[in-house]
């Protein structure tokens, strides 16, 4: 349930009058400021919608100050930060965040109750439309860099876009942008993984206003123009407007390449915003779209995990094999009696190796997951450097795995249940590592 009560305080001088406001939202009250045009009327009004992450109402003020001297009184607010975090977010719920702020804004005063709608960015061209297929009180949609996809394949796309620009090819790109990010979404830590735009969009009714970015990286934009269009077309709702930026990255900031962001948002875009929302009061909006810009890869759809895949059977067979590779040196400790074992060089790498794979593995992995070590960084032979070491790791732990096996076999009598754990070790850790490409061209 949501409830918007509002709390507004006079507005103040400057280059936009500004007043602070507070509504409520499952349980959680909310503060944002609406900057208001100057000069009297009612004017229409945006509500900003966040990108994914935390957000303040600050992050918004260029565009909202842009907003106002175009004629439209704009809120901007706190992004909630109880139930929301990298594991954790509900669409509907940030929806019904953004339908308070609308409530509020429409009780603002010099605003006009009937020309309210949403804005939102990125993750907020998720929930923008939501909020507007929940709600008639909206009256227009806004997005920016908004996707038409779900964020598990929008994910995977943005993380191999950005390992092959840097030169990262095969497994690792593999890894990261698949194996892992199907992982993640089957332990359920990927929140709202699966969320399909598509029926959503099928639902909203209200004029459209959808831009993008032609050097957009973390949105497949293409995809999204053409998805956006085809949905709305086949609804019946045909009062779109889908505008694609050249020289425009994901947030239309100026770009060289779409993956850095230079100073200013790109020519035309807050133009564009302030002189559509204001026309909508002249009459339907006419269907308007441009070409889709070209990618550089199609995204792809994720494949359920198979049982062997689960998340919790591939940490089980990590850890099994990190123990077994752990025991052979901590049961060297405590035997009696030191006797000559003719395989103990090629078992003592064994060791060495599988704990080196294994452990390296798990804190690179979770380097990778949070994204401290996301930047490809120096790259040899298509591989960033930790990720050959691994490999190349990953590659003696079978070597010596073979050489410790043979020897062990024709030495039955020396070794035991030592060198036997140990090589059942290397035969868990196999498949393990061809599964996490670490054995993988």
């Amino acid at each position: 349930m949501l409830a918007a009560v509002m709390a507004v305080s006079s507005p103040v001088p400057g280059a936009a009058p500004t007043g602070d406001v507070s509504f409520a939202s499952h349980g959680v009250t909310l503060r944002g400021t609406v900057v208001a045009p100057e000069g009297g009327g009612p004017a229409p009004g945006i509500v900003m919608v966040h990108g994914s992450g935390e957000h303040e109402r600050d992050d918004y003020r260029t565009e909202a100050e842009a907003f106002a001297k175009a004629g439209i009184a704009t809120l901007i607010y706190d992004k909630r930060t109880e139930g929301y975090s990298l594991f954790e977010r509900d669409y509907s719920v940030l929806a019904d965040d953004a339908l308070a702020a609308v409530q509020a804004l429409r009780s603002y005063p010099g605003v006009d109750p009937a020309r309210v709608g949403v804005w939102g960015l990125s993750e907020g061209g998720w929930v923008a439309p939501l909020a507007a297929s929940k709600s008639k009180d909206v009256a227009f949609a806004v997005t920016v860099g908004a996707n038409g996809v779900s964020p598990d394949r929008q994910q995977s796309w943005a993380f191999e876009t950005y390992l092959r620009r840097g030169g990262v090819t095969g497994s690792m790109v593999d890894m990261v942008a698949s194996t892992n990010m199907r992982t993640l979404a089957g332990a359920g830590v990927f929140p709202e993984a699966g969320y399909d735009p598509v029926p959503v969009l099928e639902k909203v009714r209200q004029p459209v206003l959808g831009l993008w970015g032609e050097l957009d990286r973390l949105t497949p934009p293409g995809e999204a123009v053409r998805i956006f269009r085809e949905t709305l077309e086949r609804t019946g709702n045909r009062q779109y407007t889908l505008k694609v930026f050249p020289q425009a990255q994901h947030g239309l900031r100026r770009t060289t390449d779409g993956f850095d962001k230079l100073d200013g948002f790109v020519p035309g875009y807050l133009e564009l915003v302030g002189t559509w929302v204001n026309g909508l009061k002249d009459g339907p909006v006419q269907p308007s779209a441009d070409p889709p810009p070209v990618q550089a890869s199609e995204s792809a759809a994720l494949a359920p995990l198979a049982w062997y895949e689960a998340p919790w059977s591939q940490i089980a067979v990590w850890a099994l094999a990190l123990l077994a590779f752990a025991a052979y040196p901590v049961t060297a400790l405590f035997r009696r009696r030191k006797e000559v074992v003719p395989f103990a060089r090629p078992a003592r790498w064994l060791a060495s190796t599988g704990l080196l794979a294994t452990a390296g593995f798990l804190v690179y992995y979770i380097a990778l997951t949070t994204g401290a070590a996301m930047a490809p960084g120096p790259v040899l032979f298509g591989r960033t450097l930790p990720w050959l070491a691994l490999q190349l790791i990953s590659v003696g732990v079978v070597v010596a795995g073979v050489l410790t096996a043979v020897s062990w076999w024709r030495r039955k009598d020396n070794g035991g249940v030592r060198v036997g754990l140990l090589v059942g070790g290397a035969v868990v850790f196999v498949p393990w590592a061809v599964h996490w490409g670490l054995l993988v061209p």
